[in-house]
């Protein structure tokens, strides 16, 4: 299971947002780092989720929210995947777990430049959700991301065959 402490504690909200979605994408490359790209491709679910995919997966999302939606790039130009859904957990057999982290990390360096041109408040309009300000975009690809990582973190332990310790009984008196 990975684990991070968070390193914004105090300050504004805008320092907090970006403290809370940049902790979570570490922790999400955190549960397919060190992984061979075999044990990283592993699939033990019903649905297309991988280790490896999570990432691409956050990645699509990433080009999705900030660079389509609110840096209005046409998603030919958002240098990777932007087909949501199933399709966007796909990972090419010649993609390496280096370069899908390498992608994620990519995208969400051009996410955060994308981001600091604009303030909390500023509107775009999402084809399904209708309005939506930045505020909304760091609190959602927070909560995905932290969703994802757990999801990651139970499959690497699947992976590796990590036996859960056996349970111990204590006395209250």
């Amino acid at each position: 299971m990975t684990w991070s402490i968070p390193t914004v504690t105090t300050g504004g909200e805008r320092a907090s947002l970006e403290a809370a979605l940049d902790r979570n994408r570490a922790e999400l490359i955190n549960t397919v780092r060190g992984l061979s790209d075999t044990e990283a491709r592993r699939r033990l679910v019903a649905s297309p989720t991988t280790p490896i995919g999570l990432l691409k997966h956050a990645a699509v999302a990433e080009r999705i929210w900030f660079q389509h939606i609110l840096g209005g790039v046409p998603r030919s130009e958002c240098g990777g995947g932007t087909v949501a859904g199933d399709t966007s957990f796909v990972v090419a057999d010649t993609e390496s777990v280096a370069e899908v982290i390498a992608e994620f990390e990519e995208a969400s360096a051009r996410s955060r430049a994308v981001a600091a041109r604009y303030d909390l408040e500023e509107v775009r309009t999402h084809p399904h959700l209708g309005e939506v300000n930045l505020r909304f975009v760091y609190l959602l690809l927070s909560e995905d991301f932290a969703r994802h990582a757990g999801h990651g973190d139970i499959l690497r332990e699947q992976i590796r065959g990590v036996v859960p310790p056996e349970p111990t009984t204590s006395t209250v008196t």
